[in-house]
């Protein structure tokens, strides 16, 4: 395919393509934006590997950047700035690096390159480097490594993702006819663009010539004002962003532009749902990973109501079926599958069936329409007296419950039964839940060896930048503080 950006730029060079801090970039002025600095970056030593690595922030900077990186040929490697430096140097040394290109946003944290043995540049600082005519390539062909980003490592090591503009392409496809498609469309972006959440939207703007709005962090009053007050259209959020816009939702709802949030990262509470349902907001589950560049799986607007609780049926190209075994895993094929992971081409190959199919290492179930309906993790289940028990099940029960901000589940030893459910409870207010009143709660509205036999108050829990919940953090909490 002809490269998607001077395809926009020659189609809609008028439409706006970016939104940042008040001003904004149309199709014409961001094409002209970034291949000036594909001039300066033109003139970087890059391995013959072509990779480059880039801490961005939401800003507009880093957005241009990663786009030049692309522009001249070269892969974009997308690293988290919350991962401590020794995580970071894992990857920087696994993906071969020798250039990480830093957001002046992080300026604080990483003056000088602190502790990255690699040469680290502020993007700013691409300024002052001599400006080297660029070579942009005409192309994206369909296998052509467009990004690498790693796994978020909810249950162990993260492995870096090779995402080609192929499946970066097919996803935008499958996320446009789920959702339907409108020149006119903004996208509000204020989910971190070196996850696939945030990036997967830079991607369908430039095959959608689609609109960004583009916001450094989540600040629910500074969303509420401009859902309010903008023509934006679709916003991706996670369970944790939902529910705080909730609580600031206007008595007259938003502008007459806004379609639905996108919800992501993992399934949300039924309560929270119901919510949505009475105010008449319009959310549409998704089931997607970083193998596959985004949702895969996802409700349409005309399902969303009766089918509350599933994420939905997949989405075209993809097929999606059950696991014939009792594990009921749920397995994918489609055009968006990653072409596989770097420097472990065995590990990737083994999370495939014999017959071809994705290994997601969830579970759950598709019912008698086709509509799936995610249990839990395969690596998250637990075993007690014989049970099998999945986490996400008994945080939702207990996510209805008054009193209770957040709660997350792990299993831990029991001599009598194996393990037993443990919660870690973020309280609503000051004042603790009754454990009593939590005991009984759980009793009501679950098989007894569902309800938690330990109770630990916490003020936060430990997510990835997509909002999942570690709950291999919680069993390295507990292990370290509470297994007394």
């Amino acid at each position: 395919m002809q490269n998607w950006l001077t395809k926009q730029a020659d189609l809609f060079p008028e439409r706006m393509a970016l939104f940042y801090r008040g001003q904004s970039w149309t199709f014409a002025e961001l094409k002209k934006e970034v291949e000036r600095i594909c001039g300066h970056l033109a003139s970087l030593e890059i391995n013959s590997n072509k990779r480059v690595a880039i801490l961005p922030g939401n800003t507009a900077a880093s957005y241009m950047t990663i786009l030049a990186i692309q522009q001249i040929g070269l892969q974009p490697v997308l690293l988290n700035f919350r991962l401590s430096n020794d995580e970071l140097q894992s990857q920087l040394v696994d993906a071969g690096l020798q250039n990480v290109l830093i957001d002046d946003s992080l300026k604080s944290r990483f003056k000088e390159g602190q502790k990255l043995n690699v040469s680290c540049l502020f993007i700013s600082e691409l300024e002052s480097l001599k400006i080297v005519p660029p070579q942009i390539v005409e192309d994206f062909p369909n296998q052509k490594i467009a990004s690498i980003m790693y796994t978020s490592g909810t249950t162990g090591k993260a492995h870096g993702v090779l995402q080609t503009y192929g499946n970066h392409f097919y996803s935008a496809v499958g996320s446009a006819f789920n959702l339907g498609f409108d020149p006119e469309d903004q996208w509000l972006c204020v989910v971190p663009i070196f996850h696939i959440s945030g990036f997967s939207i830079m991607m369908r703007s430039l095959v959608y010539g689609m609109g960004v709005v583009l916001l450094s962090h989540f600040d629910p009053e500074n969303v509420t004002k401009l859902l309010s007050s903008h023509a934006i259209s679709l916003v991706s959020v996670v369970p944790l962003m939902l529910k705080q816009l909730l609580r600031l939702y206007p008595k007259d709802g938003y502008q007459n532009s806004f379609r639905a949030f996108l919800l992501g990262g993992e399934p949300i509470d039924q309560n929270t749902l119901d919510i949505c349902l009475r105010k008449g907001i319009k959310v549409i589950q998704s089931y997607g990973m970083t193998e596959t560049c985004s949702q895969v799986v996802a409700l349409n607007f005309q399902d969303a109501t009766r089918k509350i609780g599933s994420v939905g049926k997949a989405l075209f190209p993809v097929q999606l079926r059950i696991a014939d075994d009792k594990t009921n895993e749920v397995q994918l094929k489609g055009p968006n599958l990653a072409k596989g992971y770097l420097n472990d081409d065995q590990r990737f190959k083994s999370k495939f069936t014999g017959d071809g199919w994705f290994k997601t290492g969830d579970v759950g179930l598709i019912d008698e329409e086709g509509f799936l309906f995610i249990k839990g993790r395969l690596d998250e289940m637990f075993i007690s007296g014989g049970e099998n028990i999945f986490p996400n099940e008994i945080e939702n029960v207990y996510a209805k419950l008054t009193g209770i901000k957040e709660i997350g589940i792990i299993g831990i030893s029991d001599q009598k039964w194996g393990k037993v459910p443990c919660a870690f409870i973020v309280p609503a207010s000051s004042k603790l839940p009754d454990q009593e009143e939590l005991l009984s709660y759980g009793r009501r509205h679950m098989a007894h060896y569902k309800v938690p036999k330990k109770f630990i108050f916490v003020d936060n829990l430990p997510h990835t930048a997509s909002g999942k919940l570690q709950h291999s953090k919680l069993h390295t909490i507990y292990l370290e503080n509470y297994n007394r």
